[in-house]
């Protein structure tokens, strides 16, 4: 078999782009708004994402990556406040 049709029959990987990519909650969470994703775990058909708040590296914690996609709870990049509202 060649590659391309090797390549052609590998699952398509869920959030491709999530590693580094910047996120604004709609409420706080944690105390912050604005977070980084700084790791991504696989767990069966699951996908999961380690978030850091940008203000406080010491604040993370892991979410299911679906949740990103519920605009109520989260936009992509970083928005001031005027721009969610």
């Amino acid at each position: 078999m060649s590659p391309e049709v090797k390549m052609s029959k590998a699952k398509k990987q869920k959030f491709p782009h999530l590693l580094g990519s910047k996120w604004t909650a709609q409420q706080k969470t944690w105390g912050w708004r604005h977070f980084q994703i700084v790791n991504r775990s696989n767990q069966g058909k699951w996908v999961f994402a380690e978030m850091v708040a940008s203000c406080d590296p010491s604040t993370r914690f892991w979410i299911n990556a679906n949740q990103l996609k519920d605009d109520s709870l989260w936009c992509p990049g970083w928005k001031t406040l005027k721009e969610i509202q």
